[in-house]
């Protein structure tokens, strides 16, 4: 049996990469929610999706399983949790520094409100440039969390984070 301590054992998965963006871990997307130790000696990581069925969770859930494995750990369980949904809010700041230095413009302020008026991006500054003179090209991006963007001032494409 290893011997650990809960802040050991969320700093062990808390570096897993993100699948679809490398650059960001399951900590800076705020995805991360638990980690315990349960009475019946498992280890139980709570994770939650950044949107309903979101292919990553799978590949994420492998990566905590195998990193827990590695450190001699036999029982885990990995949960998905859905309530509350994620928001882009919970991306901490050295993750969007990250997306920003990756070339993925961050999502800009608070995420929009599930109810009354709907919140609409004019503009988006290019993580080349810095230039806000920028145009969705298209709503979908590489991945669903993603759109497609354009910088008028150095002419490079690039991706924006949506606000979830």
């Amino acid at each position: 049996m290893v011997t650990t301590t809960i802040q050991s054992l969320r700093d062990l998965v808390a570096d897993v990469p993100d699948p679809e963006i490398p650059v960001l871990t399951i900590e800076d997307l705020g995805i991360l929610r638990d980690v315990r130790s349960t009475a019946d000696g498992a280890i139980e990581v709570d994770i939650t999706p950044t949107y309903s069925g979101c292919p990553a969770m799978d590949a994420i859930r492998d990566d905590i399983t195998q990193r827990l494995i590695d450190a001699g750990h036999e029982r885990i369980r990995v949960r998905l949790i859905l309530a509350p949904a994620w928001t882009t809010d919970w991306i901490s700041d050295d993750g969007r520094r990250k997306l920003t230095e990756f070339g993925i413009a961050p999502p800009s302020g608070a995420a929009p409100h599930r109810s009354g008026p709907v919140t609409l991006t004019l503009s988006v500054r290019c993580p080349r440039c810095g230039s806000p003179d920028t145009r969705e090209l298209s709503r979908f991006g590489s991945t669903a969390c993603k759109a497609l963007w354009r910088c008028n001032q150095c002419r490079e494409p690039f991706d924006h984070f949506k606000a979830l």
